[in-house]
């Protein structure tokens, strides 16, 4: 039998659930998840294999209109992510938008609508709206006729995940599989550990602070005896930033620290040793080398 094998983008706006949606779909925790819109600022590969079929989710950020360099350099990932594609999730937050109607008004959701590509409509949240409210919901958009399927869910409690899967292999290609069976993602160790340290920071941090911070790693040595050692850069914007990040006498950092090595230990099913330090690079938001180096690089255009 022909495998199946496709690309599928999962695009909305900020924290619709995309990331939750992506690791319910996996099984695992691939993508990081907080509370606050905008975690995700890249585009994250996560590979689902079974033996007649493999789906490569494409999660991307969420859709905003950029106020800043970084922003645009991840709607350009968003708008490369959605060339890609060859089957569209579409992921609405009844809670938020009621109506879906911030999500259709966005220009490169309307491009991909105008495409001959399957089209999934997932109305995520469900948990937290009323049921008369998703059964009028479910018959407007099937009586648009402009989705292939359109799914109620709760991505947070995984229900009715089985259902997106199945209408996405249903509409897969045929295509031998792009990867071997035994990888789940594109990306190395190392960016993982720079996610999960970025999550952290947005889950004890408030105001500004998670949006004006990158991560990046500036060593990573595997060991065969004792713990794999970590070094990590914490970059700000400002002095003021800095100060917050450490905290008195160093408390939020090492609380931090504590956090993250928690989380990359079981990410890495092994013990580390996680040292981080904080520095200030002014504008980094906004300076486009930085930003290169940082890893947002043009060729996502």
């Amino acid at each position: 039998m022909e495998n199946k094998a496709g690309f599928v983008t999962i695009l909305g706006l900020p924290n619709a659930g995309k990331s939750t949606l992506l690791n319910a779909l996996l099984g695992q925790k691939l993508s990081i998840t907080t509370k606050k819109p905008q975690t995700t600022r890249k585009k994250i590969l996560g590979i689902l294999s079974e033996e007649d079929y493999q789906i490569i989710f494409l999660d991307t950020p969420g859709i905003l209109k950029p106020s800043y360099l970084l922003q645009q350099k991840m709607m350009n990932i968003v708008n490369k992510a959605s060339h890609d594609a060859d089957i569209y999730i579409y992921i609405m937050d009844v809670s938020d938008d009621p109506t879906g109607e911030k999500l259709f008004s966005e220009e490169v959701i309307q491009a991909s609508l105008k495409t001959n590509k399957p089209k999934l409509l997932i109305i995520n949240k469900v948990d937290l709206s009323n049921q008369e409210n998703i059964v009028v919901l479910l018959q407007k958009f099937n009586d648009e006729n402009k989705f292939d399927a359109v799914i109620p869910i709760s991505a947070s409690l995984a229900y009715n995940i089985s259902s997106v899967l199945a209408q996405i292999i249903e509409r897969l290609p045929e295509h031998p599989k792009y990867y071997p069976d035994d990888i789940v993602a594109d990306e190395s160790e190392r960016f993982f550990v720079s996610e999960i340290i970025r999550e952290k920071v947005f889950e004890l941090y408030q105001e500004e602070i998670p949006y004006s911070t990158e991560v990046r790693i500036s060593d990573y040595k595997e060991r065969e005896a004792g713990k794999d050692l970590i070094r990590a850069v914490i970059i700000v914007e400002r002095d003021s930033q800095k100060g917050i990040v450490i905290g008195k006498n160093g408390e939020a950092i090492k609380r931090l620290g504590a956090m993250a090595r928690k989380d990359i230990e079981s990410f890495l099913q092994r013990e580390v040793f996680l040292d981080l330090r904080v520095k200030v690079k002014s504008k980094w938001r906004s300076n486009e080398n930085m930003l290169r180096s940082f890893g947002y690089d043009d060729s996502e255009e």
